[in-house]
């Protein structure tokens, strides 16, 4: 297997400067994905050390390549970033000197055919983890129209939901929808284009989000937080939507008034000019930190 080059962090100097406090400590990467950000902070402080977490089996594996000259720094546990309480303390870890979220779907994950994250490519699949039974094509041909629209609506903050969902109905009495590219075409032929923006965009959002639970796996990690973080150590998230955006800035804004967290980010974090032209993907990247309080 060979270690795909065109991953591109986002925000490298960033998540940096907001998630390390100790460069001899052990931190937790929940979404190591490519290894962008763990091999960054391997490489440039050789006594840190990672915990590196992630349900995609390929990532890991692919994690595993690029990060096999800091043997002895990296650990590497596969499950779900919700259950990271659970997953450190099975390796003997209790606390953390920090912990870092990226959240949505990598660039390898998209590009590859057989998943179905992409317009064109593969067939209606979208889990991340490959032990999951539920797919993106038992929504699409399973739900009725009624949760179609629920589910983009409340996921893809879609606002022709209804619309989308009889569209995808009328066109699945005629046969099952298998592919990618055969969703994207009916949401095409339901909603205008405006802009460069694909018209299903939202409803694969809505769509990946469901599948993975990535919403009530992000709310499961965000309660654990306090107890995992060391006092004065640091969490720092970065999404890709308002809905990520949303949860998280009102866990933090919530543990600050309790007195738990210190907010680092007033406003959100985003990429600079030169990244978004380099790495057009990171364009749409909010990063927000907290630092725990005693």
């Amino acid at each position: 297997m060979q270690v795909e080059s065109y991953h591109i962090p986002v925000m490298l100097s960033e998540v940096e400067e907001y998630l390390l406090t100790n460069t001899s400590g052990l931190y937790a990467d929940c979404t190591i994905g490519g290894a962008g950000h763990s091999f960054y902070l391997l490489n440039k402080y050789p006594k840190l050390k990672i915990i590196g977490i992630d349900c995609d089996e390929a990532a890991l594996a692919q994690a595993k390549i690029k990060t096999a000259s800091f043997a002895g720094r990296i650990e590497f546990v596969r499950g779900n970033f919700g259950q990271l309480k659970e997953l450190i303390n099975k390796i003997g870890v209790l606390k953390l000197d920090g912990v870092l979220l990226d959240l949505g779907v990598s660039s390898r994950q998209f590009d590859d055919k057989s998943r179905g994250f992409s317009f064109m490519q593969g067939p209606l699949d979208m889990r991340m983890d490959n032990r999951s039974k539920l797919t993106a094509k038992d929504i699409v041909n399973l739900y009725s129209c009624e949760q179609l629209a629920e589910v983009f609506y409340r996921f893809g903050e879609e606002r022709e939901s209804r619309k989308i969902a009889r569209y995808i109905v009328q066109k699945r009495l005629q046969a099952p929808i298998e592919t990618a590219n055969e969703l994207a075409l009916i949401v095409q032929k339901a909603k205008k284009s405006f802009g460069s923006l694909n018209p299903a965009t939202k409803v694969f959002q809505a769509l990946r989000i469901v599948v993975n639970g990535e919403l009530d796996s992000l709310e499961l990690v965000l309660k654990d937080l306090p107890d995992l973080l060391k006092s004065g150590s640091r969490a720092v998230v970065i999404s890709y939507h308002s809905l990520e955006d949303r949860i998280v800035k009102n866990n933090f804004r919530q543990e600050k008034s309790n007195g738990i967290y210190e907010v680092l980010t007033k406003k959100i974090v985003v990429p600079k000019e030169a990244e978004i032209t380099s790495n057009p993907r990171s364009r749409s990247a909010k990063l927000r930190a907290a630092k725990r309080l005693n």
